[in-house]
């Protein structure tokens, strides 16, 4: 094992939080803004780049890995706890908003996924987080997550976060699966992903479903979000009264916004 062996425990139903046990000198990386709380003899350090841990190439192999971090949009750093006591501790991070927490052992899963940007809460120390450029010209510019998505790359643990109830498929070489462009969260990395236009004028124009759908083709696993945060924001920012309205939830105007809303 290259990467540091954890242990954990995930608490809630919509709004979960993971607890990681860590044994002595274990290492455990994590992106900013997803730390809950931690026991004593912990240390929390600010690190540079991907979080890999490797040091190869120096500061310009750290400069690179940080590049590929904020191509994905990420942040340039990344927080390490380390156990420094002599017992076992623990330490626990949140989901960003209503969703599940996927553990991914990388190591039964070839050593590598891909995953939809802002999906990785934290992982095993050795645990690579880089950058997948889609290849096809028709998934990156309709695919919903554009050119880039996360990889992850190693043999340890990692968390990956997504919204709603999350569903795994397991696609036989050559079985395809159509989804929403935003309900991809991850696949491993034997699945084809294509980008196809949705047939037909009327469903294209008044379906509702947008006019593009991704195309996942085996062998390998795919895993599906019933609520992409997209959509949640967009039904939040709906509901919001705008200014010039009335606040009130009982007007006329605001009854009939939420008729056609479907409310």
């Amino acid at each position: 094992m290259n990467n540091h062996e954890i242990d954990y425990k995930i608490y809630g139903d919509d709004m979960q939080f993971v607890e990681v046990e860590l044994d002595p000198q274990e290492t455990v990386i994590a992106e900013a803004g997803s730390f809950m709380m931690m026991e004593d003899n912990i240390h929390m350090e600010t690190i540079f780049g991907d979080g890999s841990g490797t040091s190869g190439g120096g500061l310009m192999g750290k400069l690179f890995s940080a590049g590929k971090r904020v191509v994905t949009g990420e942040n340039l750093f990344m927080t390490a706890f380390t156990n420094q006591g002599h017992g076992k501790k623990h330490v626990s991070f949140a989901s960003p908003y209503p969703g599940k927490i996927i553990p991914m052992d990388l190591s039964e899963l070839g050593g590598k996924i891909i995953c939809q940007k802002d999906a990785f809460l934290a992982a095993a120390k050795g645990v690579s987080v880089g950058i997948e450029f889609q290849r096809k010209i028709g998934a990156g510019f309709f695919g919903g997550e554009g050119f880039i998505m996360q990889k992850l790359e190693g043999d340890g643990l990692a968390f990956v976060h997504a919204g709603g109830t999350i569903t795994k498929k397991e696609l036989l070489p050559g079985q395809t699966l159509r989804v929403d462009t935003g309900c991809l969260v991850s696949m491993t990395s034997g699945v084809d992903y294509n980008i196809e236009m949705v047939k037909g004028v009327k469903t294209a124009l008044f379906g509702g479903e947008g006019l593009f759908f991704a195309t996942l083709r085996g062998p390998g696993s795919v895993w599906i979000q019933s609520l992409p945060f997209s959509r949640l924001a967009s039904r939040v920012f709906a509901a919001a009264p705008h200014r010039g309205g009335g606040k009130d939830e009982g007007s006329i105007a605001r009854g009939i916004f939420d008729m056609f809303n479907g409310d």
